[in-house]
């Protein structure tokens, strides 16, 4: 990064905190590095906080007073709270988010699929959606999980290993094409 560059609000994905159980340090300030908008739990506010994060919004389920005024309150009424951050993004015209969590539960996800960029990190794993004919390339012996099982899935540069996980075979290109609009795969960290 140049020492001139400015980094406009909504560039860079948002960060929506909402469990750091199994989530490694380094990894998270990779993800802080480019000051994103950061939205957190009631119940994670008070950890963010102490570790000098700055909370722009807290997804809240009942009374809760804002430790700050200058934090926006996000209810979640009867959504999960991945469902209310990612509904306040999505309304707000964010392109892009980067989740992390400690439970994994794709159903909260579909909805926002093409509507928002998602990746999502739930312990020693990066998940997101893919297109028919993705490809990625990454290095031999990376195993890839899909996460959401097609009728149809055609692969080339993977070897399968059984319970939807494969095996990169060489370095270079992977790819996927299935008969539905979208997959949700896993790559390890």
């Amino acid at each position: 990064m140049s020492s001139h560059h400015i980094v406009r609000e909504k560039q860079e994905p948002a960060l929506v905190v909402l469990g750091l159980e199994e989530f490694p340090g380094e990894s998270l300030g990779q993800l802080l590095e480019w000051s994103p908008t950061i939205i957190t739990t009631q119940q994670l506010a008070p950890v963010l906080d102490a570790n000098g994060i700055k909370i722009d919004g807290i997804i809240t389920r009942g009374d809760y007073k804002m430790p700050q005024s200058n934090i926006r309150s996000i209810s979640a009424g009867k959504d999960t709270f991945a469902e209310a951050a990612l509904k306040y993004l999505v309304t707000n015209a964010y392109t892009a988010v980067n989740i992390i969590t400690d439970e994994l539960q794709l159903k909260d996800y579909l909805f926002f699929t093409g509507k928002i960029d998602l990746v999502i990190y739930c312990r020693d794993q990066r998940v997101f959606a893919v297109n028919s004919g993705f490809s990625k390339w990454k290095s031999a012996g990376e195993i890839i999980e899909v996460l959401t099982h097609p009728h149809e899935l055609h692969t080339s540069g993977l070897e399968p290993l059984g319970n939807h996980r494969f095996m990169t075979i060489q370095d270079g290109f992977f790819s996927l094409k299935f008969d539905k609009p979208f997959l949700f795969i896993a790559e390890q960290l």
